[in-house]
C-alpha cells in the first residue's frame, strides 16, 4: 500500500529522480519556462516551490540548502537575483502547468511548465480587467451608484430652475 506516500516516482530510482528533478529545476530557473511529461511536471511543481520560497530569504544558509538541492551555482544566482525579487510578495503558487498535445511518438501527455511572474500574456492586462455582470434577474444597483445618480438628477433640475431668462426664451413661449 502507498500510505503517506506523496510524491510520484517516474519509474526512476530515487537517485536517478533526483538528478533528473534538480535538472529540470535548474532548466526551469533559467529558461523561466520548459515542456515536459504532464507527470513531470506535477512532480516538478512539488520539487521547486519550496526552493523558490526559501530563496526569499536571502541567507548564506538558504542558498547552501537550495544549493543542495539544486547542485548548480549558476541557476541558484539566478534565484536568489531575479526570481526572489519577483516573487516576493506572492504567498505561494510561483509555478503554472498548461497541457499541450499529446507527443506524437508515444502519445505521453504533455504540458508546459512556467514561473507566474515571467509570463509577459497573462501579465498586467488581466489584473485591470474590469468585473463582468451578470443578466440574471432583476437588476441590482450599488447603493452609492444610486444615490450618485439621484443627487446629479437633482442637480440637474436645479441647474434649469436656476437658469437665467433671457428675451429669446420668453418669445419662444410667447409672452
Amino acid at each position: 500500500m502507498r500510505h503517506g506516500k506523496k510524491h510520484n516516482h517516474l519509474g526512476r530510482t530515487t537517485s536517478h529522480r533526483k538528478a533528473m528533478l534538480a535538472n529540470m529545476a535548474s532548466s526551469l530557473i533559467k529558461a523561466k519556462r520548459i515542456t515536459t511529461t504532464l507527470a513531470k511536471a506535477k512532480a516538478l511543481r512539488m520539487y521547486v516551490e519550496p526552493i523558490i520560497t526559501k530563496s526569499k530569504n536571502d541567507t548564506t544558509h538558504s542558498r547552501r540548502t537550495v544549493f543542495s538541492y539544486l547542485q548548480d551555482k549558476d541557476s541558484v544566482t539566478e534565484l536568489f537575483r531575479d526570481v526572489a525579487a519577483k516573487v516576493a510578495n506572492r504567498p505561494g503558487g510561483y509555478t503554472r502547468i498548461i497541457k499541450l498535445n499529446n507527443r506524437l511518438g508515444d502519445n505521453a501527455e504533455m504540458a508546459l511548465i512556467e514561473l507566474v511572474d515571467y509570463n509577459e500574456v497573462y501579465g498586467v492586462e488581466t489584473e485591470v480587467a474590469e468585473k463582468k455582470t451578470t443578466r440574471r434577474g432583476r437588476s441590482k444597483a450599488k447603493k452609492g451608484d444610486a444615490t450618485e445618480e439621484k443627487e446629479e438628477v437633482v442637480q440637474a433640475k436645479e441647474e434649469v430652475l436656476e437658469a437665467p431668462v433671457t428675451e429669446e426664451s420668453k418669445e419662444d413661449k410667447g409672452e
